[in-house]
């Protein structure tokens, strides 16, 4: 099998599965438990957190632990825009946001928010004097995501942070992607409340943090118990979040050495598809890119097909989200960045690890060559297109 999805979920890696196991059947008390074995608990709890804190450039006390990036959105997003709601009504996000961001926009609007989807350039970039322009009196938060799951493009969040800063206005970001993936600092990004979720970095499913600046006044989201100092109740995870500060730990550590290696088989990548395959372009940025994203769309190609095609040969990539891979809708996303419907539903995204090599890039190119050849040969439009061409 050849991995290329690492979008949509990562490997946990054999430390961070190491380093988890003892809470499982050992150490396994509750760490809101005052004896010994819950202090253990309670111990592990606090250096997973300082671990994540010192990633960030963020006090361990605003870092508060979840189930994963979507609670996160979520919690960040519905508190703030009650707690602001007597300054304003006003939410400004984008248009190519996860749809944990977007849904529950679509949430604050049927109670009574006003929220602003700002458009984004050819490259899913973010226009600045466009956001500026899109600040009213009554605005409450800015939510945009660090960088994007589908086409890998990262935004201005530095630049974005001081406008808000400057404005007074509450600055959110959904960090998932880009979290161990680039550097990331909360005080120099001016960032108020930040999510992020472990399966994205080798760590395990259903853990995550919310990162919530010291002063942001925004309620509890679960109710029930004075875990996470009242704001989030329920036991915690205990071994899920140990597994997220091993995670973390190590993403930091290895950080520069894998986005250096990860960059240099994406652009190969890249280049070997765009001269071999032709009627074909990348999605997203060229320059400011997650060091594993390649997005690409295919002319006179259906993605489910092709994706189907690759799994015979024991491929795994994507077409889009994993969020919304049962949709037969196109990627909005691409939508939004200029494609047309047809174009958006030919694309192809491949998501690179550490551990991928040179030799999978190039069975990958060879099998996705010999797949959209035989996918145009089917394909009446190709056929049209090749008649007119002539």
């Amino acid at each position: 099998m050849i991995y290329l999805d690492n979008a949509a979920t990562t490997r946990t890696a054999p430390e961070v599965v190491e380093a988890m196991l003892p809470y499982f059947s050992e150490q396994y008390g509750n760490p809101s438990s005052i004896y010994g074995l819950g202090a253990q608990s309670k111990k592990a709890v606090t250096a997973a957190r300082e671990k994540i804190a010192a990633a960030l450039g963020a006090k361990p006390e605003e870092i508060y632990f979840t189930a994963g990036g979507s609670e996160s959105d979520n919690w960040a997003l519905k508190t703030a825009a009650e707690a602001y709601a007597g300054k304003g009504k006003h939410i400004i996000t984008t248009g190519i946001e996860h749809h944990a961001i977007l849904h529950t926009c679509e949430y604050l609007e049927k109670k009574g928010y006003e929220i602003t989807y700002l458009g984004v350039d050819k490259e899913g970039l973010v226009d600045l004097e466009e956001l500026e322009k899109a600040i009213r009196p009554d605005t409450i938060l800015i939510s945009v995501m660090f960088a994007n799951n589908e086409i890998g493009t990262i935004e201005p969040i530095g630049k974005i942070g001081e406008i808000a800063k400057a404005r007074g206005i509450l600055f959110h970001t959904d960090a998932v992607q880009a979290f161990g993936q680039v550097p990331v600092n909360v005080d120099e990004m001016h960032i108020d409340m930040l999510s992020a979720s472990g399966h994205k970095l080798n760590g395990p499913k259903g853990v995550g943090f919310l990162y919530i600046r010291t002063g942001v006044k925004i309620r509890s989201f679960v109710h029930g118990g004075a875990q996470e100092r009242s704001r989030r109740a329920g036991t915690e995870n205990v071994p899920g979040i140990v597994g997220l500060g091993a995670a973390v730990e190590r993403a930091v550590s290895t950080m520069e050495e894998r986005a250096g290696k990860e960059s240099a088989l994406r652009d190969y990548l890249i280049g070997r598809v765009e001269k071999e395959i032709p009627y074909c372009w990348l999605n997203g940025s060229r320059i400011r890119r997650l060091p594993n994203n390649a997005n690409f769309s295919f002319l006179y190609i259906e993605g489910e097909s092709m994706l189907i095609m690759l799994d015979m040969k024991g491929i795994c990539a994507s077409s889009g989200s994993a969020c919304t891979s049962g949709s037969l809708d196109p990627s909005h996303v691409l939508l939004a960045i200029g494609l047309k419907h047809e174009e958006a539903h030919g694309s192809l995204r491949l998501t690179l690890s550490e551990e991928t090599t040179k030799e999978e890039i190039d069975t990958v190119v060879e099998e996705l060559k010999a797949i959209v050849q035989r996918l145009r040969d089917m394909s009446p439009l190709y056929a049209d297109f090749l008649k007119a061409g002539k």
